[in-house]
Parts: C-alpha cells; structure tokens; sequence
C-alpha cells in the first residue's frame, strides 16, 4: 500500500428486537468487507447474540456471507461485524472520451456476459419519464462512460438526499417522483438509468467514512453506504450520492443487482413480529 493509504476500523452493529419470544431463526449477515484491488481486509469478524455458530461463504455476487440460526428461545438478536481495512484512493480515471464505445456495448458477447446486471429489477425499474431520461442522456454523450458521469450529476441534481425520506423498500421511481431519498435510492436511480442504455451497471453496498479531512484516531458515527458501478470495458466506480470517485473513504462489502442482493442482515424467524431494528456504525481512521 502507499503512504496515501487509509487504515480504518469499522464496526457495525445491527439486530431486532422481537414483540416476544422467538423459537428459532436463520440468519445471513453481510457485513464483512471484501479483500480486493482496492482494499485489503487486515481483521474482519462477526459476532452473534445470542450466542450461536457461524459460517462463512461468498453468495453468487462474491460477497462474504456469514450465517448462523438460532433455536433457543430469544426476545432480541444482535449482530457485531468488526473489520480494519486498508483503502486506497482514487486511481486510474477515465476521461469523458475514454472507455468503450456505445457500439461495443451492443456487441452480442457483452450483452450476454453482463445480462444480469443489465435488466431492470423491482428496485431499479423505470416509468416512462425515467426511461425518457435515459435516452436524452444517452442521446447528449458521445460514449457511454460520458453518458454515465452525466447520469450521476443529473440524479444527484434533482434527488435531494434526505435521511428518513425512504425505506429499504422504496423503488427507484418513487424515489424521482418525490425528488428525495437516500444513497439506496439515488444509487437505484443511476443504476436502472444506466442499463436502460445498455450500459451493465451494479448496485455496491459498504461504508463510508464522512470527513475527508478524517482526524486519526477519532471516532464518529459513520454510516452503511451505496455507489454505483459501471462497465465500459472496465469496472469503474462513482459515488452519485456524494458525486466524488470512490476512493480512500470507501469500503466495500458487497455488489449486487440491487439493494435486495447486498442487505447487511436478513432472515426468517418463527415468533411474533419484530418491533424494531438498531443499527450503530462506527468508524476510525487509524492512519
């Protein structure tokens, strides 16, 4: 790594509370960053409560999976994922003109490599306005990496994020209707944008550490995040939210279609209906 490295400690507590208690639960938590060119994992655990056994695998996207069940009686379950990574910044951009052409993307091999991450799902779907949108945008630029950057400035010109204003299962249209939402919903929005015009783009979910200027040593209230990635011959990664290039304030933790394929924790449970979700995440810079 270089000496423009971050070091961060990142941990991530989550669970419910139940009206009751529950008899037995399954669980899959998604928590845990990836080691990859960009990052390199240096700790990473989770831990359950109650107590129960883990494993580990990586899902069909290459995200880490830790999964447990539970089958003794229990009236809340928490989850604790604690990591220290190492990121780097911003590397090799792409300028406007750079990257393949639209022509390349139509090529039969790309379309049917990237065909996943190039249909709509109920998140990212567009209506008619949106798939408007998509084809001025598409229209204006003369490749589709223009195209794209242009998308995020668009979307994050006209969706105000507001914290609260949106649920996990608010869907990209919504989102634009009301011209406010969260990094999920704007994260959504470019996304379904993106493939409209055939341009293969997938969902990332992880953490992001808010202060640029990042104090060492001190910890804050950090938050779970969601960017965008596109394919114009190669990855490239963008923060629509922020509107600044992923870089030494990202972690990543998983890549998906959508939202639905990367939530940090989900499950099935016989009892009575949960009655709430905690979630607390803190980060430090270490150097």
């Amino acid at each position: 790594m270089s000496v423009s490295s971050w070091r961060l400690k990142i941990k991530h507590q989550t669970g419910f509370t139940y009206g009751g208690k529950v008899a037995s639960s399954y669980n899959e938590a998604r928590m845990s960053p990836r080691n990859e060119a960009r990052q390199a994992v240096l700790e990473a655990r989770v831990e359950v409560w109650p107590p129960a056994r883990t494993y580990r695998y990586e899902d069909y996207w290459g995200t880490v999976v830790t999964a447990f069940d539970l089958h003794s009686p229990h009236e809340e379950l928490q989850v604790t994922a604690a990591a220290t990574v190492e990121t780097l910044p911003a590397g090799d951009l792409l300028g406007p003109s750079e990257g393949a052409g639209w022509s390349d993307l139509a090529v039969p091999d790309n379309v049917d490599r990237w065909h996943e991450l190039l249909l709509p799902t109920s998140r990212t779907a567009l209506d008619d306005e949106l798939t408007e949108l998509a084809g001025q945008l598409k229209g204006g630029h003369p490749t589709p990496h223009a195209a794209a950057m242009a998308t995020c400035q668009r979307v994050r010109e006209e969706v105000t994020y507001a914290s609260g204003s949106t649920g996990v299962q608010t869907d990209a249209v919504h989102a634009w209707r009301q011209r406010k939402g969260v990094c999920q919903d704007i994260s959504h929005l470019v996304v379904g944008l993106l493939r409209t015009m055939g341009i293969p783009a997938r969902y990332v979910s992880g953490y992001l550490h808010p202060r640029p200027s990042a104090e060492i040593g001190e910890s804050i209230v950090g938050q779970s995040h969601a960017w965008v990635e596109w394919w114009v011959g190669r990855w490239t990664a963008f923060d629509p939210t922020n509107g600044v290039p992923v870089g030494e304030r990202h972690v990543v933790v998983g890549r998906g279609r959508e939202y639905g394929d990367v939530p940090p924790l989900k499950g099935v449970y016989a009892g009575p209906k949960n009655t709430g979700q905690g979630v607390e995440v803190a980060i430090t810079r270490l150097r």
